[in-house]
Order: C-alpha cells, then structure tokens, then sequence
C-alpha cells in the first residue's frame, strides 16, 4: 500500500475527507496536510506544503484539491521536485502515470463528484510509469522520474 499526502483549501474539505477515509479503508496510509474547518486557507499555502512534503520523500503520491483544482495544481508544479497533473477522470489520471509520472493529482472539488475522484485515484494508484520513450520527457522536466 501506498504512503499518500492529501491536501486541500477550503473549497475541498469535505472531498478531501471523504477520500482519506477511503483511502485508509484500503490499507494506504494517508497523511492529511490540512485544511481544517473554520480555516478559510488559501491554495497556494496548501499546494506549497503538499509540495515539499513529497519532494522531501515523506510520502510516494500527492492528492491536491481545491474548487476548480487548477490554483493548487499551479501551485504544486512550482516545485521542481512535483509533477501535479490536474484530472477529472481515470484515463487522464492513468495517463498521468503512465506517461508522466506524475506524483501528484490534483481534482476541483467544485467539479468532481465523490465516486468520480476515487475511481481517479483507484487508476492512479493502480498505474506505473511506463517509462521508455517517456523517460527522457519526464527529465526534462527537472526531476529524474521515480526509480520503479
């Protein structure tokens, strides 16, 4: 099972407690890095936490979420050491994996529906980096992709 971060502004909150409650259910441990109700928190703020925790290896997968997912997702990419791929469904969010090696997902909140984001997550999690021809792309990217 996988070590996830999940994080999110005020816009995600309820959408993020539901997924760590899922995502504990099946055996991944899940590391919440805020918010928390009655915070009116800012999504960058939450993106850029996200961000350092899997960069320094504190855990494997990200999940960002804020309304429309695209502030955070922004705000996880300024890392060079995060590929945030913002989904809203599981092809994209395999793709996200397979050809990008993606450490994070980030979903809008406002967009997404409960059983919509886990069978994203269920594709994401369920996906290796299919490296070959994608390999050199992820590099260029600034971060060597993960060892598999």
């Amino acid at each position: 099972m996988a070590r996830i971060a999940i994080s999110s502004d005020h816009a995600g909150l309820e959408l993020k407690a539901r997924l760590a409650t899922w995502l504990e259910a099946g055996g991944h441990e899940v590391t919440d890095l805020g918010g928390r109700e009655g915070e009116q928190g800012d999504y960058p703020d939450y993106g850029y936490g996200l961000a350092e925790h899997i960069a320094g290896g504190r855990s494997e997968y990200g999940v960002a979420l804020c309304g429309s997912g695209i502030g955070i997702s922004i705000a996880v990419n300024r890392h060079p050491g995060c590929r945030c791929a913002l989904v809203s469904d599981p092809a994209a969010a395999r793709l996200s994996r397979e050809h990008n090696d993606a450490n994070v997902i980030a979903m809008g909140a406002r967009l997404v529906e409960i059983d919509m984001a886990k069978a994203c997550l269920e594709a994401y999690l369920a996906t290796d980096f299919a490296r070959g021809r994608h390999a050199p792309r992820v590099e260029k990217l600034g971060v060597p992709p993960a060892a598999t």
